[in-house]
């Protein structure tokens, strides 16, 4: 595993060690779909990932905008006392 990887589920590896410890014969049959279980599941945690950090900059963003909308109101009101 690398470090991007997150820690597998406990049901995974006791399927995974179970998958190891039959005849070779159906290790080689299963180990495919293992993979692809795998694949899919780091998938998901990636996608997973990219969307926490999207939501994260969408929030930013959004305070920003707050700020920036509630400092042209303030000048807004300020040029408005101005003129009277």
């Amino acid at each position: 595993m690398t470090n991007n990887t997150p820690p597998l589920p406990r049901e995974t590896m006791a399927l995974a060690d179970a998958i190891g410890r039959l005849p070779i014969e159906h290790q080689t049959e299963l180990a495919p779909l293992l993979k692809a279980v795998l694949d899919s599941d780091a998938h998901r945690h990636r996608a997973l990932n990219l969307v926490r950090d999207t939501l994260g900059q969408l929030r930013l963003d959004f305070k920003y905008l707050i700020f920036d909308l509630e400092a042209t109101r303030r000048e807004r009101d300020e040029y408005r006392r101005k003129a009277d």
